[in-house]
Order: C-alpha cells, then sequence, then structure tokens
C-alpha cells in the first residue's frame, strides 16, 4: 500500500484486480473454454482433460509474462506459451484453439467484476442503511437551506437525507441490472465473426457461458458501449458521494456548524483544526472520476476489428475508476459514521 492508496485507494478492489488476479481468472477462462471446446465437440475429452491437469498445477513465470506484455502489447501469448509447454502430445495444439486474445481478456474481466459488483452492492446496502438510520433519529430536525452558497430558507434534515438517499438507491438498482447486461463472455476468434471454431463457435459460446455462470452474447471485440455504461455508473456513484462529501464540509464549516464530524483529520500548525478529510477525497474521487469517465469513451473508437491503442487505453482507465468507486464507497461509510449533530 503507498501512502497515497491509505487515504484515496481501496484495498478490496486493488485485491480484484491485481496482476495475480487477473492471471487466476484468465486460467479459469482457459480451463473453462477448453470444456466447452470438448462440451461442443471442438476437442477431444481427453485434450479438455489434460488441459484442466496443466492450468491445476500451473505456478505462472511472472517475470516472462512481463516481458510477453511488453513485446506483444497482450499478456496472452506468453500465457499461453507456458501453458502450452505443461500440456502432453497431442493435446497442446486444443488448448485456445480457435480463440484470441481478446476473448480472454474480455472473459477474465468479467469474471473478476462478478466480487467488485458483490463489494459495491454490499457498500450501497450499508451507506443506504445509515442514511435511513439518520432519517430515523434526525425525523422532523430543522436545517438551513443554501442555494448558490447564501442561507436561504429553513428546510428539515428529512429533505437533506432523501437527497442524498435517492441517487444512491438508483445507482444500486442500476448496478443489480448491470450484471446481466454487462457480465457476459466474449468469444469471437480472431476477427470476432466466430468463423475459426469451424461453425461450433455459437455451442461452445453457450456451454462457455453455462461453465463460468455469465451471460451469452455475440461477439463484441470493438462494441465497447458497456465498458463505457460501466465508467459512466462508476462516476454516477462517485459524483453522488462527492455530493455528499460537499455538503458534510460545508455543513461542518465553524460558522455553519449545523454537524460535527467526530475524528476529523489534524494540522501540523493549527492543533485546534479537525479537518474534514473523508469529505474531501469524496469530492477528489468524484472529480476523478468525471474525467476518467470521458477517457473511457474515448475507448470506443476501435479501428477496424480490434484497436490496440483503445483496448490499452481502456486498461489504463476502467481499473483506476473501479478503485476510485470502491475508495469512495468505503470513506462514504465511514463519513457517515462520523457524522454527529453538534
Amino acid at each position: 500500500m503507498t501512502l497515497l492508496s491509505a487515504l484515496a485507494g481501496d484495498a478490496d478492489i486493488q485485491a480484484l484486480l491485481s496482476d495475480a488476479a487477473e492471471i487466476a481468472a484468465m486460467l479459469r477462462v482457459e480451463r473453462a473454454l477448453a470444456d466447452a471446446s470438448a462440451d461442443a465437440g471442438w476437442i477431444s475429452p481427453e485434450a479438455a482433460a489434460a488441459i484442466a491437469t496443466a492450468i491445476d498445477g500451473f505456478t505462472p513465470d511472472f517475470a516472462a509474462l512481463e516481458a510477453g506484455m511488453a513485446q506483444d502489447g497482450v499478456v496472452i501469448p506468453a500465457l499461453v506459451k507456458q501453458l502450452r509447454a505443461r500440456v502432453p502430445e497431442p493435446h497442446g495444439a486444443a488448448l485456445h484453439k480457435g480463440a484470441t486474445s481478446q476473448d480472454i481478456i474480455d472473459t477474465a474481466l468479467m469474471l473478476q467484476l462478478v466480487p467488485i459488483f458483490d463489494l459495491y452492492e454490499s457498500r450501497l446496502g450499508g451507506l443506504l442503511a445509515r442514511l435511513d438510520r439518520l432519517a430515523y433519529d434526525w425525523s422532523g430536525r430543522a436545517l438551513m437551506a443554501h442555494t448558490r452558497m447564501q442561507v436561504a430558507l429553513p428546510t428539515t434534515w428529512d429533505a437533506k437525507l432523501a437527497s442524498w438517499s435517492e441517487p444512491l438507491q438508483r445507482h444500486l438498482r442500476a448496478l443489480a441490472a448491470m450484471r446481466r447486461s454487462l457480465l457476459v463472455v466474449q468469444l469471437g476468434g480472431p476477427v470476432g465473426d466466430r468463423s475459426s471454431f469451424a461453425g461450433r463457435g455459437d455451442a461452445i459460446a453457450e456451454h462457455l457461458a453455462h461453465r463460468l455462470d455469465l451471460g451469452l452474447a455475440a461477439p463484441w471485440h470493438t462494441t465497447r458501449d458497456p465498458i463505457v455504461a460501466l465508467g459512466a455508473l462508476l462516476a454516477l456513484i462517485s459524483g453522488t458521494l462527492g455530493k455528499i462529501g460537499a455538503d458534510l464540509a460545508l455543513l461542518a464549516q465553524n460558522e455553519v456548524a449545523a454537524i460535527k464530524l467526530e475524528g476529523g483529520g489534524g494540522s501540523s500548525a493549527m492543533a485546534h483544526k479537525a479537518n474534514p478529510v473523508n469529505a474531501e477525497v469524496l469530492v477528489a474521487l468524484a472529480r476523478a472520476n468525471a474525467g476518467l469517465s470521458a477517457n473511457l469513451q474515448q475507448a470506443m473508437v476501435h479501428e477496424y476489428e480490434r484497436s490496440g491503442a483503445a483496448w490499452t487505453l481502456e486498461w489504463l482507465t476502467l481499473p483506476q475508476m473501479l478503485i476510485n468507486t470502491g475508495a469512495s464507497l468505503r470513506l462514504g461509510l465511514k463519513l457517515l459514521d462520523q457524522l454527529r449533530q453538534p
């Protein structure tokens, strides 16, 4: 963990997106692909069993994978080379048969997103439960509203808390819907039309989806709008939490004093201060994800049937957005736990 990640990171999400987790997901896809290919008669059951045995006892050479990534722009050629060395003949050619690197990488990403979505849903549920509790405890309490940074008219905490809760409820519903629309297998072969599977591609994809408990979809190598939609939802979640953070930082100002935040951050020069650190970081994460969401939209533009540039931009952008969103949810929970009446 770095100093910055202690402030604005998320160890749980970072672990789920680590190199080790990514390679483990890719190996799971390769094994399921072999089994699905045998199910569809594309390779023999004996070949699938040999591939499964090779994968079960496999320890990757990460230095070689790093070198392969730097050389090829994707890690799969180096990974398949290491695996094939463990598969006895005549079954080596059955490994990865008909597939392309993008099939493995994209499907592995879907597998990594499953526990990330689980964590997001759990934290969103925790936030909503805390807001419900605050609404019960503070029901009917008066609060001065502010518009355009100026004192406006009296309102209530009921209205304020509802304005925080309702968008989070929408995001939770959107996340559940996205499980069905986004978490699907990728299987297109080298040019994304399944022609490399000699007419068995649809059957293999169906068996692959079943074995991995993912949805079934047509190949989507260059159709990245579902990924961009995920980025938009991540920006909405962190944006809503940034709004909550901004409100609480302002309400905790000494001259406003509408709330108190217990456990505020200290100052090296002013011992009396209790800085609203978690609220501030929520605002920063919201702004960061807003910018990254725009970057992710740039990654929609693929040339022809695959773009190395667009794909690399997606890799540079989406993982950080996932971490930022996890951090926003984590800090949102902490911030609500700090909240007290003055």
